[in-house]
């Protein structure tokens, strides 16, 4: 009893080290290119920015490097949804793992997703948006063939913002976006 209470209080003193005094990792995580500076001005930008950038037309090429540069180093993708054996999973992405796993898709097919509504909650330097999207695979479709729930995490580090986590779930026949997160 004695040795796990010391190893809990370890533990809770370890995480509540204050970062600025915490080491760096052993090996930093790859630089991205530079952003534009007016796609990383303000929360709304850079979502404008994500959306834009992985939007487009069957075979055109996405413009990568500018994806690239709206995500911190460490920065994850976690789509989760249903698996063909009805259990619910989510994969943790790279941006790198993201531009490999759909550059093929996107070459094939062509997609365009827009924001909808978005609910946004601040502190500090850090940003929850909460965002709801459509997704057709022309930009004049009647209806989207896909709709769903992105979770952001921005951060502002004091000249820019970067994202560190888009983490979604599409919407399915059991799990339709609730009325709260459409457009009123």
């Amino acid at each position: 009893m004695f040795k796990t209470l010391v190893t809990v209080l370890v533990m809770l003193a370890a995480f509540a080290t204050p970062i600025a005094t915490q080491e760096k990792p052993a090996v930093a995580a790859e630089q991205p290119p530079a952003a534009n500076p007016m796609d990383v001005n303000s929360p709304d930008a850079i979502l404008a920015a994500l959306y834009d950038v992985i939007s487009g037309p069957a075979g055109q090429p996405r413009d990568w490097n500018r994806f690239r540069s709206l995500f911190a180093p460490g920065a994850r993708l976690i789509p989760t949804g249903r698996r063909p054996d009805g259990t619910t999973g989510a994969r943790v992405l790279s941006p790198e793992d993201y531009i490999a796993r759909t550059t093929p898709i996107f070459e094939k097919d062509g997609f365009y997703e827009k924001e909808i509504t978005r609910r946004t909650e601040r502190f500090g330097n850090i940003l929850h948006a909460f965002s709801t999207y459509e997704a057709r695979r022309k930009a004049d479709d009647a209806q989207p063939f896909l709709r769903g729930i992105n979770s952001i995490q921005l951060y502002f580090d004091g000249s820019r913002w970067w994202i560190l986590t888009v983490f979604w779930q599409p919407e399915t026949p059991d799990s339709p976006l609730p009325k709260d997160y459409l457009p009123k």
